[in-house]
């Protein structure tokens, strides 16, 4: 199937780093990190629990576990995220946005995978709303941000022939609990833990991510890479600040088997860097090392 741009690594061996607000400054970086909030009610029925139909046990012998990071680096700012501007202090490798966080769930940069939970683990955003440009929208819940970013790219790709649909976007830490438990009684944990998340491990958490789909058959199944959606989202979602997150290729970095309809929002200028540089993950982008299997 057609591999995303995205899922192809980093043939610079390039770094992202986000920088605390003083050193961005030093640098001459006007950066900033939106924090507009508002309380939203993620209730049990407000969201669709979407995960893949699983066919076969994961297969092969378990990862080594590796290192969780260090510190969050601190966000001192809550100006537009639109106002961020790109630097490039030393060449075309390495840029620097002040004041980003990859540990902060607020943060669109946040790093949420088997090696990095939430801090808190049970956090819920609170800036949450409907997706209504969307189809299947008006019960799922995006941060408003995201929520605005993704309905921009449905209005580009309905116009070239690949709308999309809403399948499941922001899950509670109650919720995660539950539809982890069901899938780990049904496949087992090694095969369930290929696709679901842990509760405070989840990228759906965050109220950045969102699962996607064209036609009911490929429903976050991988054959959505081969639809006009699939093929769309990943050859421009870039554009409109998305990512597809689990790329095909790097489940020994992101610890999730290849995922074509999951996308991240982690906005334009980031996503564009990645783009740019052949990047396929977050976890290289920022050179936070591999996390293929929980700690524990």
């Amino acid at each position: 199937m057609p591999r995303p741009d995205h899922a192809r690594r980093a043939r610079h061996g390039s770094v992202v780093t986000a920088l605390a607000v003083g050193a961005g400054v030093a640098m001459g970086a006007a950066v900033a990190v939106g924090a507009g909030e508002r309380q939203a009610d993620p209730s049990s029925d407000a969201v669709r629990k979407v995960e893949p139909a699983v066919e076969a046990e994961a297969s092969g012998s378990p990862v080594p576990a590796v290192t969780a990071q260090g510190a969050p680096l601190p966000l001192a700012s809550t100006l537009p995220v639109a106002d961020v501007d790109l630097v490039q202090p030393s060449g075309d490798d390495v840029f620097s946005l002040a004041a980003w966080s990859t540990s902060e769930p607020v943060s669109p940069w946040v790093v949420v995978d088997k090696a990095r939970p939430l801090d808190p683990i049970d956090y819920a955003p609170t800036d949450l709303v409907a997706v209504d440009g969307v189809p299947g929208g008006g019960t799922e819940l995006l941060r408003r941000e995201a929520a605005s970013a993704l309905e921009a790219m449905r209005v580009a790709a309905v116009a070239d022939g690949a709308g999309f649909s809403i399948a499941s976007a922001y899950r509670s830490h109650t919720e995660q609990i539950s539809l982890h438990a069901a899938y780990v009684s049904r496949w087992g944990a090694s095969s369930a833990e290929s696709f679901s998340a842990r509760a405070g491990y989840s990228e759906h958490q965050t109220g950045w991510a969102v699962d996607v789909y064209a036609g009911a058959s490929c429903r976050v199944e991988q054959c959505f890479a081969d639809e006009a959606a699939g093929r769309w989202v990943a050859e421009h979602g870039w554009e409109h600040g998305w990512i597809v997150r689990y790329p095909q290729g790097s489940s020994d970095v992101t610890g999730y088997r290849y995922e074509p309809w999951h996308l991240r929002y982690v906005g334009v200028a980031l996503a564009t860097w990645m783009h740019e540089h052949e990047v396929a993950t977050l976890e290289e982008a920022f050179g936070l090392g591999d996390a293929p299997d929980y700690l524990d």
